[in-house]
């Protein structure tokens, strides 16, 4: 796939564009969108990936439309998942509603800004040596593990550890606990101390990080096109403030979605080794077309999101039946 540089600037220049207005919408507006409002921004925002998508059947071919959907929805399903995360961030920080939204849009710039980074080293590792395939897949398989081993979210019982980074800043640097504002820093008693609203950021930040480390591998599972890479990405992560509001209370819902999860990173993680094996070997193996990844992926999801949404109705019958028994 050949992208001219006009295309790549004209790309990144509509995506900052797009972040930019969400943040000044934000800025003069932080209250909490209503689920209406956070419904209509999401769907527009879908809306928008899938139009991408078709044009790029137009323009690229159907192989490329195909491979961008995949990826999208990888990576979309990835980040409800690190909704949870931020949940648990956002909650454990006491962040004040009317900054909610300001910190997860500049969380959501981190997170574009790290990945990017990771999409260029991981470019230039696979042009180097195709065999780097062989780590990617090691790695979303590991991840795959975790997963399934792990507990199911459970956001009202759930604790956020503090990662090294924020415990060293709040041992060497002085601190407030209590929120000014917007504001990173304030002066007290003649020095400057770092406000909450710095740490949070802080820990999303890091945060971004590790999720990078799972979702770039996982996409280029599907596709080695830097361009889709990068453009899957960046419609995964926009609307992510919005979907915050809309199905953060629904996550608890969700309750085999870490298990879903862990089956997609295991069928990326096995296509990767294929292909790894497939052009570093004389072994007669091929990884799956992108149509059969597109299928696997979304069928795995729907599977998931229906299983959860019955076991969790069955769990509120059981105790609404035990209540009125105890009554």
């Amino acid at each position: 796939m050949n992208v001219p540089l006009w295309l790549w600037v004209t790309t990144v220049l509509v995506i900052v564009s797009l972040i930019c207005v969400d943040f000044v919408i934000v800025a003069r507006n932080p209250r909490k969108p209503s689920t209406r409002e956070a419904a209509l921004w999401v769907s527009f925002y879908a809306l928008l990936a899938v139009a991408f998508g078709a044009a790029l059947a137009f323009t690229a071919g159907a192989e490329h439309s195909i491979a961008f959907y995949t990826g999208w929805v990888v990576e979309y399903s990835l980040s409800i998942d690190n909704l949870f995360i931020l949940i648990l961030i956002i909650g454990s920080f006491q962040v004040p509603p009317e900054h909610q939204q300001r910190v997860l849009l500049i969380g959501i710039g981190l997170a574009l800004f790290f990945r990017a980074l990771f999409i260029v080293a991981g470019a230039a590792a696979v042009e180097a040596y195709v065999g780097v395939f062989y780590l990617f897949g090691a790695i979303l398989l590991v991840t795959a593990i975790k997963l399934l081993v792990s507990a199911d979210h459970d956001v009202a019982h759930a604790e956020y550890r503090e990662n090294a980074l924020v415990r060293t800043v709040r041992r060497v640097l002085p601190t407030t606990d209590r929120y000014h504002g917007a504001r990173l820093t304030v002066l007290l008693g003649g020095r400057r101390h770092l406000t909450p609203m710095l740490l949070v950021i802080i820990a999303i930040g890091m945060a971004d990080i590790v999720f990078a480390l799972d979702s770039i591998p996982a996409i280029f599972g599907i596709t080695q096109e830097p361009y889709l890479v990068f453009t899957a990405n960046a419609f995964a992560l926009m609307g992510l403030r919005q979907l915050y509001f809309l199905i953060g209370s629904l996550l608890t819902r969700l309750v085999y979605l870490n298990k879903g999860l862990a089956l997609i990173l295991c069928y990326i993680g096995v296509t990767l080794i294929l292909h790894a094996i497939e052009h570093t070997t004389d072994l007669p193996v091929s990884s799956p077309p992108e149509l059969v990844s597109l299928g696997v992926v979304v069928s795995l999801l729907l599977l998931v999101t229906v299983a959860s949404l019955v076991a969790s109705r069955n769990h509120r019958q059981r105790e609404s039946v035990s209540g009125s028994e105890a009554r």
